[in-house]
């Protein structure tokens, strides 16, 4: 095949595209990395703390599985370091281009080909894959005078590590995954720690370890014995994690353990009433941690509930005053649901993406969109995972994409057909109706109108069986 694949992105997903190209022979692709490196969210992510909450050995590719981590749950230096190498084994840098953001893409039906444009100008490509991710679009508040602040602010995910934190007064609004994992550690340093909670989280323990030589020189000499233990965890998160959100026999269950958790670390019944959620569990994003709770019994860290007012010069101003700060952390999650933004993407016909995704992002098998043929998205919409590894995902899609690639060649353009998509939804909407996050709360895993688009409804052996290879019947070809 003599196909030209625009990459855009050099996360997980995007690796996972170029390494599959390359073992099938394809090297006319390019990846754009609007970044100074590979790694994605892993290497914009380097707060105090950052790590993964997946167990470590199901956190990589099932062709490139790493056997050497050092701890039941990678931190992210661990995870960008395998990134790093993953493209350096399969020689990937040379077709990476750094430091070069993809502004547009528009489909020309005269060519039957993509014009990409980039900040460094416009190239065209027969296939566009787009491996931006969910989470690499820091979302700032709403709130009234964020730019009056006199001290030093920044969003967790663009950490500014010249600032020192010793003695200060820090304000961390949000309370998230982000927020759990450097909370703990800015609390040993700083004066004085004030944590703005709009809404408590379920927390569960995060039972890490370091697995010492013997287990690790194990692990890497004995492949089966690696291959049984990453076997074993997949099993568990779909078997006892998984039913939990599709309110199966394992929710009280957890629920349990939560409350447990929380009862055991945190001594205060007042603290403990503020920290106790008043929704489902898994509803919103499930806390994996065990240094979180600690924390916020320090003397030094105080967990405000009130609503904030505005950002005042001096601090942050709720109902009840001031707290004074002299360094803002906004911990306040992602651009999730804004999906491929902010590139202008224009299909047949004209058709703005943006437009086509103004009542909530959609893709059939959260791959492909009628009316833009040759698009196709890695961790695309209702493709997240609430219990198990994303990697699982993006492998399923990437191999779903590489099926698609000879049909295109031999076939011309390729589009799925609209009553292909309006099957998908429904099947998705009965499914997504059985899950847990249709109950009442705001999360990142629902668009402003309350539709639940990040989120996959059913266990992953399901997506693994209906992504294992394209139906043909479900897309339209340029001859």
């Amino acid at each position: 095949m003599s196909l030209t694949v625009a990459i855009i992105g050099a996360g997980f997903g995007g690796l996972c595209m170029a390494i599959q190209l390359e073992k099938a022979g394809i090297r006319s692709y390019t990846i754009f990395e609007k970044g100074a490196d590979v790694g994605g969210t892993w290497r914009d992510n380097t707060y105090p703390g950052a790590g993964c909450d997946i167990p470590s050995h199901l956190y990589s590719f099932s062709f490139e599985k790493y056997s050497s981590w050092t701890r039941r749950y990678p931190g992210q230096p661990e995870i960008l370091d395998y990134l790093e190498t993953c493209a350096d084994k399969y020689g990937l840098r040379p077709r990476i281009r750094l430091n070069t953001e993809v502004t547009a893409a528009s489909f020309d039906e005269s060519l039957g080909r993509w014009r990409v444009r980039t900040t460094a100008g416009e190239e065209l490509f027969d296939v566009v894959v787009s491996a931006v991710g969910q989470l690499n679009r820091p979302r700032m508040p709403d709130i009234a005078g964020t730019s009056d602040f006199e001290g030093v602010s920044f969003h967790s995910a663009r950490w500014d590590h010249s600032q020192d934190l010793t003695g200060k007064r820090v304000a961390v609004i949000g309370n998230g995954s982000s927020a759990a994992q450097f909370i703990p550690r800015v609390a040993e340093v700083a004066g004085q720690v004030d944590v703005f909670q709009r809404t408590p989280n379920w927390v569960i323990p995060k039972m890490d370890a370091a697995f010492g030589d013997t287990l690790t020189t194990a692990f890497r000499r004995m492949p089966s014995l690696h291959r049984g233990y990453r076997e074993w965890l997949y099993r568990y998160t779909e078997g006892a994690l998984y039913p939990a959100l599709a309110g199966g026999w394992s929710t009280g269950l957890l629920r349990k353990i939560a409350l447990g958790h929380l009862h055991d670390q945190v001594p205060d019944p007042e603290l403990r009433a503020r920290l106790t959620p008043d929704y489902p569990i898994g509803c919103k994003r499930i806390v994996i941690d065990s240094a979180f709770y600690p924390a916020l019994t320090r003397p030094n860290v105080n967990v405000v509930t009130d609503r904030i007012t505005r950002i005042a010069p001096g601090g942050v101003e709720t109902a009840t005053g001031l707290h004074k700060a002299d360094v803002i952390v906004y911990a306040t999650g992602f651009h999730a649901s804004d999906f491929l933004a902010p590139m202008e993407i224009t299909g047949r016909e004209g058709r703005r993406l943006d437009e086509e995704w103004k009542d909530g992002a959609e893709a059939y098998l959260g791959i492909a969109v009628p009316r833009f043929p040759n698009l196709f998205m890695v961790y695309g919409p209702n493709t997240n995972l609430g219990h198990s590894s994303i990697v699982f995902m993006i492998e399923c899609q990437v191999g779903y994409i590489m099926g698609c690639l000879p049909y295109i060649a031999g076939r011309g353009s390729m589009e799925v057909r609209p009553e292909a998509m309006d099957t998908w939804r429904r099947s998705l909407d009965r499914a997504m109706g059985k899950m847990i996050w249709q109950a009442g709360c705001t999360s990142w895993y629902k668009n402003v109108a309350g539709r639940v688009t990040n989120n996959w409804p059913a266990a992953t052996t399901v997506y693994r069986r209906i992504t294992k290879e394209p139906r043909p019947g479900a897309f339209r070809f340029a001859r």
